[in-house]
């Protein structure tokens, strides 16, 4: 019985991915394009496949009880892709695979499964690229905040510091903060880190939901302090020994600092 509906799994399934080839074309272009946002979503996918393989005995022991409520989602999950198909909107076509996997599930195995493969399907959502103007919006929100945040630090510290726009303009340097230093890409890994975290901890309810949304100001903060270092360390050995090594370097320092940052608020919680 499990091995025929494995089988009948298997070929909905991969009739389901041939559909979504176009969406997966734009998705990895999205995540191959010069200055991406979105380089982390190559891990996404293994990473819910182990979720997946942890669960196997637990799954293996469930009866499967098909729902017919899994129409409901796939109908909901492919009349988004349709539509988004035709006016080629290839982010909620993106987004709609998330119903259409859950709709499957219900269909052939039942709620007790769906309950047990939520969050591996959840999680996908986050190698879904954004639109480009949310993308646009909230990274040019972002870089004001850290550039605003970055001038107070430096001004506190006793040099003169003053911002226009982006650019923050100290004594005998400047610095722009551009698109990529906004922030963007670190707070979207950070919130996937930080649902992952959440998932797999020990912790209540309640207190999953704050690690998890704790990852959205660890990320900002961490932002804001990486554009503090650049400029001061701008201000004291100048542009020219500032290069994007050591920007690069920054990042993945203050990513990894936020990181730690949730590990310890993880542990306070328990």
């Amino acid at each position: 019985m499990r091995k025929e509906y494995a089988a009948k799994l298997s070929v909905i399934f991969l009739l389901t991915l041939a559909a979504y080839i176009p969406t997966f074309i734009w998705m990895f272009s999205r995540w191959t394009e010069a200055e991406t946002y979105y380089s982390h979503s190559f891990l996404v996918l293994p990473i819910s496949i182990f979720l997946i393989w942890i669960k196997r005995r637990t799954l293996s022991g469930l009866a499967i009880q098909p729902s017919a409520s899994g129409w409901l989602f796939l109908g909901f999950g492919l009349l988004t892709h349709l539509i988004s198909a035709l006016w080629q909107v290839y982010f909620s076509s993106g987004f709609s695979i998330l119903p259409v996997l859950a709709g499957i599930i219900l269909l052939f195995l039942g709620k007790n499964f769906l309950k047990h493969l939520w969050f591996p399907i959840f999680f996908l959502s986050f190698a879904i690229p954004l639109p480009l103007v949310l993308i646009s919006h909230l990274s040019f929100k972002l870089k004001i905040l850290a550039s605003q945040a970055a001038v107070a630090v430096v001004s506190l510290l006793g040099i003169p510091a003053s911002r226009a726009g982006s650019i923050i303009t100290t004594r005998h340097s400047y610095l722009i903060v551009e698109d990529p230093c906004s922030g963007v890409q670190s707070l979207i890994a950070l919130i996937a880190l930080g649902a992952l975290m959440a998932y797999l901890s020990r912790l209540s309810r309640a207190k999953k939901l704050i690690l998890f949304f704790s990852s959205i100001p660890a990320a900002i903060l961490a932002n804001a302090i990486r554009i503090t270092t650049l400029t001061l360390a701008n201000e004291i050995w100048g542009a020219q020994w500032v290069g994007r090594t050591f920007h690069d370097i920054m990042g993945i320092a203050v990513f990894i600092c936020a990181f730690t940052a949730l590990q310890i608020l993880s542990r306070a919680l328990e």
